[in-house]
């Protein structure tokens, strides 16, 4: 889509990274947790994406996109199906087996 994250208009990026001020973003506590200072937390937010994605995360990300399914931990996922009462997980390919 964009070279570097910064680019896209609508990511939280100039927020979390660059501290721009935008009263859309709400700093959750994964965030927070980066660093107490706001200065050192920028920049350690920064540093997440000078890594690339492996070719196996960018396969897992497009499967879940694709089935439009949560990505996540198999708890994350759980409590999404809890609270949504819908499938969560990646289900294999075609209709499920006839049992009888």
């Amino acid at each position: 889509m964009v070279a570097s994250p910064e680019d896209y208009p609508w990511s939280s990026f100039h927020a979390n990274a660059l501290g721009a001020s935008d009263p859309l973003i709400h700093p959750h506590s994964e965030y927070l947790a980066l660093d107490a200072d706001a200065t050192q937390r920028l920049e350690a937010y920064r540093e997440l994406f000078k890594t690339a994605l492996s070719d196996d995360q960018l396969l897992d990300i497009r499967s879940h996109l694709q089935q439009q399914r949560a990505l996540g931990t198999h708890r994350f996922q759980a409590a999404i199906e809890a609270e949504l009462g819908r499938v969560a997980k990646i289900r294999p390919r075609g209709r499920p087996r006839k049992v009888f």
